[in-house]
């Protein structure tokens, strides 16, 4: 009788769930359902900004409303969506793997997947030849940390002031942001230096008890990356004092900026670890993976008592495995890196063509599809006295007068890249094309006119900010 009910289960009896008539149901509910149930400033803060839109489609670079107007994502899910949405690779992939009905997660075998995706990885990291699997950016970070500290038979790590590793608490121990670390004390005793500082570097090495330094190729908050030079200097630091580089590369890695690491942008890094996540989902299946030299994983995994010391309860599930290996060879078929850095250089320079046109633009700045733009103190006494308010008022605001307008009058979908900073990061799916490209920049011109304009809508939004600003303090 249960083997019997078993079967009608398996092949959706009569009485199964409709997930199409809960949405029709009840998805109308979702900014309340989310007050109630789940972080309840999110809906305020979205509702705030004007960003509570209900999208109902989204297919590569675009999200359309109940309306039927589209969007541009020029935000990827932070990432997230490498290949953009819905990909009809990966969304295959997925449906041939449920469809196989394997034998998955009997914890007490070897399935083919997990194999195979890591073979993959590795051909793109040819001096690495061990990858762990987990669920994500900050749980492929607490694996290099825990990993290099095994290794190493050392406890500190030091990292970049203003990085952003992730928010548990290993990670959130090597982030350099003090909004993400207050009130979460006590943390693990380690130590940040500003990003391309060897000398701090060395400093911190002469102890002898550093294990590693973990580092942003290009910083996300702010995009900011690595001065020329400085993370072959820094590895061979390291090395000389018998510690390891961990590249963190859950944002940069997988082609955004245009090489399938950021770190091979600079001739002989070779780091001893590579953390990795976000865009190998697909957009679908939460993966991460912590890539490694042997030597390492073999001191971890010393023995067969040993054999479960680090583990992931669904590290190396098969429909996280099965969008991965998809992610790659879409990549490499359809030649997905080399369009990213295409794209992201032609986006870069039309950028650019503008900074000497607005007074408030400052840089245009990144590599590939990871470009920060800037804004700045103006010169001119309208314009100043404008910034100067929103300054003392909270800084960052303008940057949030930027987004705004870009997405309630342009339908383009953009973030401010950290928190009290005048810049926004675009880090789009890296499919967008050159019509994407035109659409961005029509509309990013638009708004510096507006803003130049020296009144108007933009600046009464700014004034709303002020208020919100003052009042939180």
């Amino acid at each position: 009788m249960t083997g019997e009910t078993g079967g009608a289960g398996a092949t959706g009896g009569t009485a199964g769930f409709d997930l199409g008539a809960l949405l029709a149901e009840r998805g109308g509910e979702r900014y309340e359902l989310h007050a109630r149930h789940l972080n309840h400033q999110l809906p305020r803060m979205l509702h705030t900004i004007g960003f509570d839109k209900v999208y109902v489609r989204a297919e590569g670079a675009h999200f359309w409303d109940a309306d039927g107007a589209d969007y541009l994502d020029m935000l990827a899910g932070f990432g997230v969506m490498g290949l953009g949405r819905h990909h009809p690779v990966v969304r295959k992939a997925l449906h041939d793997v449920l469809d196989a009905q394997l034998a998955d997660l009997t914890r007490f075998d070897c399935q083919p997947l997990p194999g195979l995706l890591a073979e993959r990885l590795l051909a793109h990291s040819p001096h690495l030849e061990r990858v762990f699997f987990g669920n994500s950016g900050t749980e492929a970070v607490e694996t290099a940390l825990k990993f290099a500290r095994y290794a190493t038979g050392r406890t500190r790590i030091v990292y970049c002031s203003h990085a952003f590793h992730g928010l548990t608490t290993g990670s959130l121990s090597v982030n350099g942001e003090s909004g993400f670390r207050d009130g979460f004390a006590p943390l693990l005793p380690d130590t940040a230096i500003e990003l391309g500082d060897l000398d701090a570097l060395e400093r911190e090495l002469r102890g002898g008890d550093v294990a590693a330094f973990v580092v942003e190729p290009i910083q996300g908050k702010g995009v900011h990356a690595a001065p020329p030079g400085f993370l072959r200097a820094a590895q061979e630091l390291l090395h000389r004092h018998g510690a390891l580089l961990i590249a963190d590369e859950v944002q940069t890695g997988l082609g955004r900026t245009g090489d399938f690491y950021a770190y091979q942008h600079e001739e002989g890094v070779e780091p001893d670890l590579v953390c990795v996540a976000k865009a190998l989902s697909g957009g679908y299946v939460p993966v991460g993976a912590t890539l490694g030299k042997d030597w390492i994983f073999k001191k971890v995994y010393s023995s067969m008592d040993r054999v479960l010391v680090h583990s992931a309860s669904f590290g190396s599930n098969a429909q996280a495995m099965a969008a991965g290996l998809a992610v790659l060879s879409v990549m490499e078929t359809e030649g997905t890196v080399a369009h990213a850095r295409r794209i992201g250089d032609l986006l870069a320079s039309r950028l650019r063509e503008l900074v000497p046109r607005y007074e408030l633009l400052k840089e245009i700045r990144g590599r590939g599809l990871m470009i920060g733009i800037e804004f700045g103190r103006p010169s001119s006494l309208g314009l100043r006295s404008r910034w100067t308010m929103l300054q003392a008022a909270r800084k960052g605001l303008f940057a949030q007068m930027v987004v705004v307008p870009l997405l309630q009058r342009h339908r383009i979908l953009t973030q401010v890249s950290g928190d009290h900073l005048e810049v926004i990061k675009l880090i789009p799916p890296l499919v967008v094309d050159e019509a994407d490209v035109d659409r961005f920049v029509r509309a990013f011109t638009a708004v510096m006119d507006d803003a130049h304009g020296g009144g108007g809508l933009m600046w009464d939004f700014g004034k709303t900010l002020v208020k919100q600003a003052v009042a939180q303090r």
